[in-house]
């Protein structure tokens, strides 16, 4: 991490779910943040003033994960608005049913496109923008699906287990000047799919009887940023599910 205060943190799909609570705590300890959005403007320019009105430097950055010239800019454009990045949080995904049977070649790119080659670009970026002796980080915010395989979310999964495989060849490809690490939340807020009652009865379901709460991965994040020995490591934050 650069000796700069503050540290400036690129986090994707940082508007909603997961990656506000990411981006709130990094905020709590000191860190400027990059909130990339998609379709999410309303709420990502709501959250930056929240997130100014704690005295943070924050900047809005929209782009389209799935078009590659779009996540080519993203690093650059946060570059230019705040100053390179010391740490880049690969949190935004999309998630979709279909199966061996039914899949396309347009949910079989959706996937790949948005939860593989956008992170992987992204990270080629970071390493091209971070300054000369400053050290880095990536975490790439995964699912414990990849653990424990199952035939549904076919396109999904695949894509997030390409990630998992990517997330240890990057640490081992840009260490030891930026430490690469993942996340694997199981159930953590319901999905588009589920119903309160469904969730409800997964996150019960799970050994502990209980998943993860969105501010607990964020406490992972800030682990993964403080623990310099650590590269090419995945936490799950499950409640046990990948056990199951």
């Amino acid at each position: 991490m650069t000796d700069h205060s503050p540290p400036i943190a690129l986090v994707t799909g940082a508007a909603k779910r997961i990656g506000r609570s990411v981006a709130r705590r990094l905020v709590e300890e000191g860190w400027a943040i990059g909130l990339h959005y998609n379709r999410s403007r309303h709420e990502a320019e709501s959250f930056a003033e929240e997130l100014r009105a704690l005295g943070a430097r924050v900047a809005p950055l929209k782009a389209d994960l799935s078009d590659y010239d779009e996540t080519r800019r993203l690093v650059p454009a946060c570059a230019e608005a705040l100053g390179p990045p010391d740490c880049l949080v690969n949190n935004a995904s999309i998630f979709e049913r279909d199966s061996v049977r039914d899949f396309t070649a347009e949910s079989w790119a959706a996937h790949q496109n948005t939860n593989l080659r956008a992170p992987v670009m992204l990270a080629q970026a970071f390493d091209k923008a971070l300054p000369a002796g400053q050290d880095g980080n990536i975490i790439n915010i995964i699912d414990q699906r990849v653990l424990r395989l199952t035939p549904t979310f076919f396109s999904y999964t695949l894509s997030k287990s390409a990630l998992w495989t990517a997330t240890r060849t990057m640490a081992q490809a840009l260490a030891p000047r930026i430490r690469v690490n993942a996340i694997a939340p199981g159930p953590v807020l319901p999905n588009h799919y589920q119903t309160e009652a469904d969730f409800a009865r997964e996150w019960e379901s799970t050994l502990l009887r209980h998943g993860a709460k969105p501010e607990e991965i964020a406490d992972a994040v800030v682990f993964l940023l403080r623990a310099r020995s650590v590269t090419g490591q995945m936490i799950t934050l499950d409640g046990g599910e990948h056990l199951q």
